[in-house]
This record gives structure tokens, sequence and C-alpha cells, in this order.
């Protein structure tokens, strides 16, 4: 896939960046030219996709489910590029059962993980964004935030939030120059790899397009929210899952 972005200069950080989806976006970042900091908390993962802090990459292994960690992973990165200018919220993880079989430890980890590591880096890149009069926050959601799917109250319930968060936190920084907006990915990622096969079936012939698509797919929709000719669009859901959400 060629890379038309153009990001010199910018210095972007993207969570859950050691596989997936977020790998994807984080190298599309480095291919356009910006200073990215691969976020995750598989310190073994991110040292095997992107090696050592060099003067382009600082990948830093964060729980982003810890507000501490996070603070001082974000002053870490101000300290090394000299600002933020884009934040992509893509951590997560899955813990699922039926609602009564769920335990609290298993719904408070997946809120933690997806709700409140979103707010936990929000709040922490929003103040130099607010200083440069410049930010691009890319959230990521999911159609099972608005649809629900059996097993995964947890999920959805924390993937809804996200969306309330978005256009909250949208409309309370517009006027600083910063956009917030939030992609709904439909990838053939490890969550997808875990379905049963007769599920997994079912949902790929649920997608118009008749597949899933693969990671790097899905990163030229966050850079194109991310770009400066992005600045008129904020708190939007962007699908980026093959027509299934229509």
């Amino acid at each position: 896939m060629s890379i038309s972005f153009d990001f010199s200069g910018r210095t972007v950080i993207v969570t859950g960046a050691a596989q997936g989806i977020g790998a994807g976006i984080a190298a599309l970042f480095a291919a356009a030219g910006a200073r990215v900091a691969p976020f995750d908390l598989d310190a073994d993962a991110l040292k095997a996709v992107w090696g050592e802090r060099s003067d382009v990459i600082a990948p830093l292994a964060v729980d982003v489910a810890h507000e501490d960690a996070v603070a001082a992973a974000v002053e870490d990165v101000i300290g090394w590029a000299g600002g933020i200018d884009v934040a992509v919220n893509n951590a997560g993880i899955t813990r699922d059962a039926v609602v009564w079989k769920m335990t609290a430890a298993q719904w408070q980890q997946v809120l933690d993980v997806h709700l409140g590591g979103t707010f936990h880096l929000t709040r922490a890149v929003v103040p130099a964004m607010r200083a440069a009069a410049y930010g691009r926050i890319i959230n990521v959601t999911s159609y099972t935030g608005l649809h629900g799917n059996i097993g995964q109250a947890n999920y959805a319930a924390a993937k809804a939030g996200v969306i309330g968060f978005t256009k909250t936190v949208a409309k309370e920084v517009a006027r600083f120059g910063i956009t917030v907006n939030a992609i709904s990915p439909n990838a053939a990622t490890a969550m997808v790899a875990g379905i049963p096969q007769e599920k997994l079936t079912e949902l790929t012939q649920a997608i118009p397009v008749g597949r899933f698509a693969e990671p790097a797919e899905i990163a030229p929709a966050v850079g194109f929210l991310a770009s400066a000719e992005a600045g008129y669009l904020t708190g939007a859901i962007l699908p980026v899952d093959g027509g299934m959400s229509m």
C-alpha cells in the first residue's frame, strides 16, 4: 500500500502498538515521516516489532489502565519529542463470558483498558495539544459498542462508552484546535483469530465485502483523521468495516 500522508515534524502516540491494528497504524505514521511512540503492555513484543529507541521511534511499555503510568509515559514522550500532535487510543483486551458467569474482575479489566485507557491518555495529552493549539485524537471503538454481542457485555459497554467519550471531548476541546474522532474497524486481529470457525464463518457472511480487513487496511482511515486537512471533522465515528454497519 503506497502512503501519501505526510506527518513530517509530527509526534504520534499509538497504544496497543505491538500487534494488529495498532502496529499497522503506528507503521503508517512512521512511513509518513512522523516521530512515533508505540505503547504496549507487552514489552517483549514491543521490542520485537519496534526495537530500541531512536530519533524517530520511542517504544514504551505502558499499562494504559494505570493513570500514573500513562502520565509518566506522556511526559517521557514530550521530553523526547518536544510535544504531541496525535494520540491514537487503540489498546484493548477481551475477557468474554455471558453476563451471569462474568466475574467482577472480568468486567473491570475490560473497562479499565478500553475506556479507562482512552481517558487516561486523552487527559494526559490534551494540555500539550492546547498549548500548541493543535491536536488530533483518534479512538478505536467497535460495532459491538452499538449492537452488542453475546458474551461481551463488558466489551460492548466499554466501546459504547468510548463513543460517548469521543463526542463529549470533541465538544470540549474543539475551540483549542483539537479534533477528537473514532473509528469502528473490522479487521483480522488476534481477537478475531480466537473466534470458533462456525461463528467466524457466520460473521464473515455478514460483511458485504465478504472478508475481514487486514490490519494495515484500517490505518489509512486513522491517517486521514489525524491529518491537518481533517481539521473541520470532529466528533465523528467512522466505520471501517466493509459495510457491516450499513
